[in-house]
């Protein structure tokens, strides 16, 4: 595959506005990339994607699903404009995918997957995203990639400040939406809290066997909550406390393979953690406990069919990072992870204890990492060992490679849902072994040029997958391997007040059975389902002072739906157009102003087989901040 170089957005918000933050090109940004110990120290050699704090503003009115489809590599499993949304890294499974909030991990304790529709981004300060597994930092389920969501850590001020934001969007398709943010600090307290609301009909029209028909029983109602307190013990020393809560109350439209649908799905989730940090110049003692309760009610009222599913999961990581030098740095953290389900039988305790430790060579342009970890999942023992580093050959060349163990136990549903779980199953294991190289040079006089190339492989036994007819069951298929190729390249040319940006990102993933326990099975050597081979996203655009203007293009190619390759998807490219404009009002108040355009060429297309997603629409949004 022949790397394309191309172009990313580095902009430079006037002021000192918090709604646009400096950003400049990566490696000499200014804009804090994470707060996460584990991102910014202890992975050197692997592929780590910040989403800038610019793009993040384009997004606000939307989900992590549209984000992370639109601006990464990650493939997004989309069950529709209303529907479920699952992440897919390197051809991994869903529940090899992880999304973690400040550190905790945020899978339903049921389902061991999260619903990226029902993560809003304008909840959310920072994205990161992880590629590669790393079982021994982030536990059972890093098998393909993490999905890191952060909120800024606690601000403290000697004068006492105020600021306060509110927001209003419409779009297509009866699409509304709400949100307001305040927050409060002095020198030892601070207190914030952020809502929203939105509802929409969806009523898009699409094509059915040769008739435009509208998308029926799709509507839309959802609402949540964030809190965030914090006390500032002395300096370094804080204690807080966040509290999310949020409930989506869906509609799920008709498949094409159905005359109607009069289906409801609720998703109600809690989240309540604490997190005591105590950082020194050289040190970082902290300790962080939360509690998740996720509701899932799904109603059939033409079958009479109601389920609901409620489970738990109680978080506590206690860890403690500490320098020696400025080559040597060492973590030590013990998590545990318990979750349960309400009236079922099935509960599952993940516990152990897990080091990293960091050589700095050369002046640091050498960097190696090695992790080991031994957990206790469910009475078995599992020892997962890594190692991954980094080479600075030049100031502007860095290679990188990463081998991981990887390690996934079955989730509570795999193993106890009736009907269907099965408790014979094996845990999934594995290694993936990636690469690359990162090469960040300035070609001319305000043209910089960033390129990076990653390789991977990973070999995974005992890969669970579901089967059936009127009941599905979890089974174990003997083997599955995955390898591939993905690049980011970004061209940017800055002058004076205008930066002009061209981007361009690709992956091309091959995932295929290797072996099968059953006879004469026909996946071997076949693409797994829902893993396309290729996908890409083109981004270009102009920042001129305080407007921004964006051109995403978006591709996906095949993904087969059947394990023998017999039945497909066709790919699609959409085209979107994103733009913002700030106004400044005098003091600290600012409006921002804020546009998409999606799928402007008007495709009739699916992610995921039966489910038609939305032609030409639009969002509108506003944002109107005070600081005082």
């Amino acid at each position: 595959m022949v790397a394309v170089l191309s172009c990313a957005l580095s902009a430079r918000a006037q002021g000192g506005d918090k709604n646009l933050p400096e950003v400049k090109i990566e490696g000499e940004r200014s804009e804090k990339v994470s707060d996460d110990e584990k991102i910014t120290r202890f992975i050197p050699g692997q592929k780590v994607v910040h989403i800038d704090s610019i793009v993040l503003q384009q997004y606000k009115f939307q989900n992590m699903a549209n984000l992370i489809s639109q601006q990464t590599s990650a493939f997004v499993k989309s069950y529709g404009f209303n529907g479920l949304a699952t992440l897919n890294f390197r051809g991994a499974s869903a529940a090899q995918s992880q999304v973690l909030w400040n550190g905790i991990p945020l899978q339903n304790a049921a389902l061991g997957i999260s619903d990226l529709s029902t993560l809003p981004v304008a909840m959310i300060d920072r994205v990161n995203i992880v590629y590669g597994g790393s079982s021994a930092l982030w536990g059972s389920g890093n098998v393909g990639g993490a999905l890191l969501l952060e909120n800024d850590l606690p601000v403290f001020d000697s004068i006492r400040r105020k600021e306060m934001a509110l927001s209003l969007g419409a779009g297509s398709f009866h699409q509304y939406s709400g949100g307001a943010r305040v927050a409060f600090h002095d020198r030892r307290w601070y207190i914030s809290a952020n809502g929203f609301v939105q509802s929409a009909r969806n009523d898009f029209r699409y094509t059915r066997s040769g008739n435009e028909v509208p998308n029926d029983n799709a509507r839309l109602y959802s609402l949540g909550f964030m809190m965030n307190g914090a006390y500032r013990i002395a300096e370094g020393n804080t204690l807080s406390i966040s509290a999310w809560f949020q409930n989506f109350d869906r509609e799920i439209p008709a498949a094409l393979f159905e005359a109607y649908s009069v289906k409801d799905r609720v998703d109600q989730s809690k989240r309540v953690m604490l997190h005591w940090r105590k950082e020194r110049e050289r040190s970082q003692v902290y300790l962080k406990t939360a509690l998740i309760e996720d509701h899932l009610r799904f109603a059939d009222e033409a079958i009479g069919l109601t389920t609901a599913n409620r489970s738990y999961q109680s978080y506590t990581e206690w860890g403690i990072r500490r320098s020696f030098g400025k080559r040597h740095t060492v973590l030590l953290f013990v998590p545990a992870n318990y979750s349960w389900m309400k009236d079922a039988a099935g509960q599952q305790l993940r516990a152990g204890v897990s080091a990293s430790y960091v050589l700095a060579l050369l002046r640091d342009k050498i960097r190696i990492s090695t992790q080991a970890s031994q957990q206790v999942i469910d009475r078995e023992t599992v020892f997962l060992p890594g190692i991954n580093a980094s080479y600075a050959v030049l100031n502007w060349l860095t290679f990188r490679v990463n081998v991981q163990k990887s390690y996934r136990a079955p989730t509570l549903n795999e193993l106890y849902y009736s009907p269907g779980g099965n408790p014979s199953l094996a845990p999934e294991r594995g290694w993936t072994q990636d690469a690359g190289y990162t090469l960040k040079a300035g070609i001319a006089r305000g043209l910089q040029l960033y390129h990076d190339v990653s390789v991977f492989n990973r070999d995974i036994k005992d890969w669970i997958v579901w089967f059936g007819g009127a009941i599905w069951t979890p089974h174990n298929i003997a083997e599955v391997k995955s390898r591939g190729m993905e690049t980011e390249n970004k061209l940017t040319y800055r002058k004076e007040n205008t930066v002009i940006h061209l981007g361009l990102n690709t992956a091309y993933v091959l995932a295929t059975t290797q072996r099968s326990y059953a006879p004469n099975d026909g996946s071997i050597g076949k693409q797994i389902p829902y893993a396309p081979r290729y996908n890409g996203q083109l981004n270009a655009g102009i920042t001129y002072k305080s407007l921004y203007i964006n051109y995403n293009h978006t591709y996906t190619g095949y993904r087969f739906y059947t394990t023998d390759e017999s039945a497909w998807v066709e790919p699609y490219h959409t085209g979107n157009v994103q733009l913002s404009y700030l106004l400044r009002l005098g003091g600290q108040r600012s409006l921002l102003l804020s546009g998409q355009a999606n799928n402007i060429f008007n495709q009739q297309y699916q992610v995921v087989a039966q489910r038609p997603m939305p032609g030409t629409n639009f969002l509108f949004g506003a944002r109107f901040s005070l600081a005082d």
